[in-house]
C-alpha cells in the first residue's frame, strides 16, 4: 500500500504557487483570491467592483466552479476576459488549475486578475494559488458565529468583506461581534461592510484595491 501525505501534496501545491506568484508580478498582474461559501456574493461582488473600478483597472477573472458556467457567462457578458475552470466535483482550485487557466489569458494587458475559488470555507483555506491578496466574503444570511466556526480560512485574509447589510434590520447578525472575531484571529486584515445590489460600501472597497495593488 502506497500512503501519500497531505502536507507533500501541500508542498508540491507550494511550489506551483510560487511560480504563479512570480509570473503574475513579472507580468504587473495584481492577482486577487476570493473565497467565501455559495451564495455569499462573490459573483454579485465582482460585478460591482469592477463597474465601479470602470477604465481604472484592465482586469480579468478565473472562475471556479463543480461545473457549470453560470458565473463566467454573467462575467463575459460584461466584456471582461474570463476563464473557466471546472473541478468536477473538487471542493477548491489550486496552483496548478490557476496556472493551466491563465495561459488562456494574456497577462501582459491584465492588471487586476480576480481568481473566484469554489464556494467553500474548508477546502479553499489550504491552497495558496498564488495570489498576492486573499479576500474573504462573509454575508449577513450566514450568520455572525462562522468566523469563529472556521477560523483557518479567515485567519489567512487578507481582507474581510461583509456582504449583504442591506439584510441587517431582517437579520440578527452581530457586526460587532464578526469585526471583534476577526480582528482577534486575523489583526491586521482590512474589514469592509457592502451591499453590492445597492451600491454600499463599494466606493470604499474598490479604491482600497485599486491603491492596494498599485503599492500603496
Amino acid at each position: 500500500m502506497k500512503i501519500i501525505a497531505a502536507k507533500k501534496l501541500l508542498k508540491a501545491n507550494d511550489k506551483y504557487a510560487r511560480e504563479n506568484r512570480e509570473r503574475f508580478t513579472a507580468s504587473g498582474t495584481y492577482t486577487i483570491n476570493v473565497v467565501g461559501s455559495p451564495g455569499c456574493g462573490k459573483t454579485t461582488l465582482l460585478e460591482a467592483l469592477m463597474e465601479n473600478l470602470g477604465g481604472r483597472a484592465s482586469p480579468a477573472v478565473i472562475e471556479g466552479d463543480l461545473a457549470s458556467t453560470i458565473d463566467a457567462q454573467r462575467i463575459e457578458s460584461r466584456g471582461i476576459p474570463v476563464v473557466q475552470i471546472n473541478t468536477e466535483g473538487a471542493c477548491h482550485l489550486d496552483a496548478t488549475m490557476v496556472a493551466a487557466a491563465a495561459d488562456g489569458l494574456d497577462l501582459d494587458g491584465i492588471d487586476l486578475l480576480w481568481i473566484e475559488n469554489v464556494g467553500n470555507l474548508v477546502c479553499t483555506a489550504g491552497f495558496d494559488l498564488g495570489e498576492q491578496l486573499r479576500l474573504v466574503i462573509l454575508s449577513i444570511s450566514e450568520g455572525d458565529d462562522k468566523i469563529v466556526k472556521y477560523p483557518t480560512i479567515f485567519q489567512k485574509a487578507d481582507v474581510l468583506v461583509i456582504t449583504k447589510v442591506d439584510l441587517l434590520p431582517q437579520s440578527d447578525f452581530n457586526l460587532q461581534r464578526a469585526e471583534s472575531d476577526m480582528k482577534h484571529l486575523a489583526p491586521k486584515a482590512k474589514i469592509f461592510q457592502v451591499s453590492a445590489r445597492q451600491g454600499q460600501g463599494i466606493d470604499e472597497l474598490a479604491d482600497w484595491l485599486l491603491r492596494t495593488s498599485h503599492g500603496e
